[in-house]
C-alpha cells in the first residue's frame, strides 16, 4: 500500500527556537513582529484586491512557511507578502494580475508610512523591478516549498464540529474569526488543522460561556489532545496581549523592494555633500596636469620652438593664477550660490515633470474628444448613407412597379390585336365560302 501524505509541512518547538532568522542574529521578539507585519499586509492587500477568504489564509500559510526556512534578515517581508498573495491568489482559483498587487501594495505603503500618494507609472524603471522582485521571489517560495503548496485550513471543520456539538449560532462567528486570527501565529506550522479548529472552538465556548461535552471529552471524536487545545488557546491570549505590529528594518540587503522614493530622496540629499568633498581634488588634478608640460618643456630647452611655448604656457598660467587669486578673495561667498542652482533644478525638473503630465493628459483628452467627433461623424454618415439606400430602394420598387405595367399593357394589346386579326379573318373565310356556293349554284342551275 502506497500512503501519500501531501500536507506534512509541521515542525517541532526546537526547530522554530533554531530557526534561520535566529541563526542571523534576530531575536523572538522581532520575529514574531515582523510575521505579524507580513501577515497583516497579506490580509489588508487580500481585502483591497477583493479576494476571497481562503486566498489571505493561502497567502499566510504560505508566508509562515518560507520564514520556517529562511531568514528576515535575507528576504523582505513586503515582497515575501506581495508574492505570497500573487501566488495564493493562482493557487486558489481567484488570480490577480501581478500589476494589481504592485499598485495595491505602493498604496498600502504609502498610507503606512504616511506619504503623499504618488502614481506609479506602469512604464518607469522602477515598476519593472518590482515587477521582476515579485517574479524572482515567487520562484524562491516555490522553490523552498518543493511546489508542494497544498493547504488545509481549520475553517473547513469549524462547521462540521459545531454542528455536531450542538452549540448555538453565535459560537460560529467568533470560532471563525479566532481561526482567522490564528493564521498570524505560527499555529499553522507546530499543529494540525484539526487541532487548531477545537482550539479555536473551546476558545470560543469559553467566552461565551458555553458548557461542553466532557464525559466522555468532546475532543477525543475529533482526533485532538487537551494539550494540544491548550496551547493554541495560550498562543491566542499572548497574540491579543501584543500591541500592534510595525516594520522593523533587519534586512541586509536593504530596502531593495520598497514601494516609497524615501531611500531614494536619502541618497539624493546626501549626494551635494560628497561632490562638495570631492571637488578640490578634482581642480589640483588639472593643476597638476597642466603644470607638468611646463617641466618637460624646460628640460627640453634647446629649440627656440620650445621657448617660444614655455613662454606661452608661463603667460597662461600667470592668467590662471590671477583668476585663482579673484576665486580665492570671493571665498565662500560663490560656495552658496552653487548650491542654490541644485535645489531650483531639483524643483525645476518636478515642475517640468508635472507639466509634461498636465500636457499627456491634455492629449489624451484631445485625442478621446477627436474619437467622439470622428465616431458621431461616422454616426451621421451612416444614417445619411442610409437614407440614400432607402431612397434607392424605393426608386427601384417604382421602376419595377412601372415595368411590370408596361409590360401588363403591351401583353393586353399584343391579345386586342390578335383578336382583331382572327375576326377580320373569320369574316373573310365566311364571305369567300359564300361566294363560292353561289358560284355553284349557277353552274348548277
Amino acid at each position: 500500500m502506497i500512503y501519500t501524505a501531501i500536507d506534512t509541512f509541521y515542525l517541532t518547538d526546537e526547530q522554530l527556537k533554531n530557526s534561520p532568522s535566529r541563526k542571523d542574529g534576530i531575536d523572538e521578539a522581532t520575529e514574531t513582529t515582523l510575521r505579524i507585519y507580513g501577515c497583516d499586509l497579506i490580509q489588508e492587500s487580500g481585502i483591497l484586491l477583493r479576494l476571497p477568504q481562503a486566498v489571505m489564509a493561502t497567502g499566510q500559510v504560505l508566508f509562515h512557511r518560507f520564514y520556517c526556512k529562511k531568514s528576515f534578515a535575507r528576504f523582505h517581508v513586503k515582497k515575501v507578502a506581495a508574492s505570497c498573495v500573487w501566488l495564493a491568489s493562482k493557487l486558489e482559483e481567484s488570480p490577480r494580475k501581478a500589476r494589481q498587487v504592485i499598485i495595491v501594495f505602493h498604496r498600502m505603503e504609502c498610507r503606512r508610512e504616511k506619504l503623499p500618494l504618488e502614481h506609479l507609472d506602469l512604464y518607469s524603471k522602477k515598476y519593472v523591478d518590482l515587477k521582476m522582485e515579485l517574479s524572482r521571489t515567487e520562484r524562491h517560495i516555490l522553490k523552498e516549498m518543493g511546489f508542494i503548496c497544498h493547504v488545509e485550513h481549520p475553517h473547513k471543520f469549524i462547521s462540521n464540529y459545531l454542528a455536531t456539538l450542538e452549540t448555538p449560532e453565535e459560537l460560529r462567528q467568533e470560532a471563525w474569526n479566532l481561526a482567522n486570527d490564528s493564521l498570524r501565529t505560527t499555529l499553522c506550522v507546530r499543529f494540525k488543522s484539526e487541532v487548531v479548529a477545537c482550539g479555536v472552538v473551546y476558545a470560543a465556548a469559553r467566552r461565551f460561556q458555553v458548557p461542553l461535552p466532557e464525559n466522555p471529552p468532546w475532543w477525543k471524536s475529533f482526533d485532538a489532545e487537551k494539550s494540544g487545545i491548550d496551547e493554541v488557546c495560550r498562543v491566542l491570549a499572548h497574540l491579543y496581549s501584543l500591541p500592534k505590529a510595525q516594520y522593523i528594518a533587519v534586512c541586509k540587503d536593504g530596502d531593495a523592494f520598497t514601494f516609497s522614493n524615501k531611500s531614494a530622496d536619502l541618497q539624493s540629499q546626501t549626494v551635494p555633500k560628497d561632490v562638495l568633498q570631492s571637488s578640490p581634488p578634482a581642480d589640483t588634478n588639472t593643476s597638476v596636469s597642466k603644470g607638468a608640460p611646463v617641466d618637460s618643456n624646460s628640460e627640453a630647452g634647446s629649440s627656440k620652438g620650445a621657448l617660444v611655448k614655455q613662454t606661452i604656457d608661463k603667460m597662461r598660467e600667470s592668467k590662471i593664477d590671477d583668476d585663482s587669486k579673484s576665486i580665492a578673495t570671493e571665498g565662500e561667498s560663490r560656495d552658496e550660490p552653487i548650491l542654490k542652482p541644485k535645489s531650483d533644478r531639483k524643483v525645476e525638473t518636478s515642475g517640468e515633470t508635472r507639466r509634461e503630465r498636465e500636457r499627456e493628459r491634455d492629449r489624451e483628452r484631445d485625442r478621446d474628444r477627436d474619437r467622439d467627433r470622428t465616431k458621431a461623424r461616422d454616426r451621421d454618415r451612416g444614417r445619411d448613407s442610409d437614407r440614400e439606400r432607402d431612397r434607392e430602394d424605393a426608386d427601384r420598387d417604382r421602376l419595377k412597379d412601372r415595368g411590370h405595367r408596361s409590360r401588363d399593357r403591351t401583353k393586353d394589346s399584343g391579345h386586342s390585336e390578335k383578336s382583331k386579326y382572327h375576326s377580320s379573318r373569320d369574316r373573310d373565310g365566311y364571305g369567300t365560302s359564300y361566294s363560292s356556293r353561289e358560284k355553284d349554284r349557277h353552274r348548277h342551275h
